[in-house]
């Protein structure tokens, strides 16, 4: 048991430290070497673990989508909301989301052997589902097709993290989401909900503050 653990914290290193890298230097300019360096592990630990560059990208990429985890809410929009704004808080110090993020959309990353699309659409799929119990609890305008105005609000997230970065390291971030929903919510909510969702710029900093009380109890 105390080997299978020291494993798995071997194996948690040397993922965030590879996210870190690849945040700061991108894949091309990303070696295994800045990596082992970094997470201060061997060269045989990591190649236990990973078997190549290609595959601890890969790995790196999967881990992106269980940073959105938040508590449920009763009401659904609520918490994709939510998910968006604990990701875009999360951005501002988690070097391994950071480097998720960044392999998804660098276009330096190859794409022989490593998937640029799953991270995209593991959160198409988490929040369809989250969209789809939205609709059956009567949130939505009829009008809403559940998978499309998901892939609206991926693309739309990306984007605007990405000018967010280039113009002020993601700190106005927050700003920017609650920007992002005052557009997109009167078009998808029914109009009862609108003023029970809370999209206030620190969202996040509240929804991670009862994150930690959770843990702690």
């Amino acid at each position: 048991m105390a080997k299978q653990e020291r494993a798995i914290r071997t194996r948690r290193a040397i993922l965030e430290a590879a996210g870190a890298v690849f945040d700061e230097h991108g894949y091309m300019s990303t070696t295994i070497a800045m990596v082992l360096e970094r997470a201060e592990v061997t060269k045989g630990a990591l190649y236990f673990h990973f078997a190549s560059k290609e595959s601890l990208a890969q790995a790196v990429l999967s881990e992106q989508v269980p940073f959105g985890a938040v508590p449920p809410q009763p009401c659904k929009l609520q918490e994709i909301v939510d998910m968006t704004f604990v990701v875009g808080q999360r951005l501002l110090s988690n070097a391994l989301l950071r480097g998720s993020v960044r392999l998804a959309v660098d276009q330096e990353t190859p794409a022989a052997g490593i998937d640029h699309g799953e991270p995209f659409l593991q959160w198409a799929q988490a929040l369809t589902a989250l969209l789809e119990l939205a609709r059956e609890r009567g949130e939505l305008l009829p009008t809403v097709k559940p998978r499309e105005t998901v892939e609206l609000l991926v693309g739309t997230f990306t984007g605007i993290q990405l000018m967010s970065r280039a113009l002020t390291d993601r700190a106005d971030l927050a700003d920017r989401l609650s920007v992002m929903w005052a557009h997109i919510l009167p078009s998808i909510a029914v109009p009862g909900l609108l003023p029970r969702l809370d999209t206030l710029p620190d969202r996040g900093v509240r929804v991670l503050a009862s994150l930690e009380e959770r843990a702690a109890s």
